[in-house]
């Protein structure tokens, strides 16, 4: 481990000390993975992860969050939450994330404050700046703690730091939640989420493991790695993919040539 990265952790782990208790707002991706491990190292029983589960959280994501919770020794809290009784959500406008995120820690500080947490956190880091990022307004307004961005830990360094540590979450493509995957505008609903879930777990199956499917009304707009892009082209997967979606719901199906990127959605409001 570098000095530069060393130095960032001793930061992080100080951070946290002073905190005292915290309950982690988990999702299980690399980022509140990694926060909630060291959490937990620093901290021991007050350090809780708290797991806010509604549809769009595909199960896989949900389940790989108490695998690792279990793994690690740590008490996790599932709760809850309907987003979609949310008019701003339901009707995905540009700031949905931010009534979402609003909804979710609102109810995860009711829940720290229950089991005697003084703070809460979430696993924001400094490259998240570089996007729209609608939800860190209301992780401002609600004073929900961001140590990763506070003790200036990049993507990379969690990587790094994940991978030291022996995290099975080092190398785990990043992931948003289903609702991002809507072009702004278009109404989110229930069964829309499902069969988001259902293509998405589709190409997962078949070994696209950095992918994403956009919704633009009754058409998928498929992202993959760069790489991928070939062999998703080939006859046999592509067809195998076409009835596939075809059969979830979807009429058109379509390859994105850009390839995966996150905030590809962002797009039309030249953020």
């Amino acid at each position: 481990m570098d000095i530069e990265l060393h130095n960032k952790l001793e930061k992080l782990k100080t951070y946290l000390q002073e905190l005292g208790s915290v309950a982690i707002g988990f999702s299980g991706g690399v980022d509140s993975s990694f926060l909630l491990f060291i959490s937990h190292e620093v901290l021991g029983e007050n350090a809780i992860a708290v797991t806010a589960v509604d549809g769009s959280v595909p199960e896989r994501e949900i389940g790989g969050a108490i695998d690792f919770c279990d793994d690690i020794g740590v008490r996790h809290i599932t709760c809850n939450v309907n987003p979609l009784k949310i008019e701003q959500y339901r009707l995905n406008a540009p700031d949905r994330c931010y009534h979402c995120k609003k909804e979710i820690f609102t109810d995860i500080k009711k829940i720290a404050k229950e089991n005697g947490i003084k703070y809460v956190a979430e696993g924001s880091n400094v490259d998240d700046l570089g996007d729209y990022r609608p939800g860190l307004k209301a992780i401002e307004e609600l004073s929900v703690c961001s140590p990763l961005r506070e003790c200036n830990l990049t993507k990379h360094d969690i990587r790094m730091l994940s991978k030291e540590f022996g995290l099975r979450t080092w190398s785990k493509p990043s992931y948003a939640c289903l609702a991002s995957r809507f072009v702004y505008g278009e109404e989110i609903t229930k069964e829309k989420l499902h069969m988001i879930d259902e293509a998405e777990q589709f190409l997962i199956e078949n070994g696209f493991l950095e992918e994403r499917v956009r919704m633009h009304g009754k058409m998928a707009r498929i992202e993959v790695n760069p790489a991928d892009i070939q062999r998703l082209a080939e006859d046999s997967m592509r067809e195998r993919v076409y009835q596939r979606f075809r059969e979830i719901g979807f009429l058109y199906v379509t390859l994105d040539l850009c390839g995966y990127r996150t905030g590809s959605m962002n797009a039309v409001l030249g953020k």
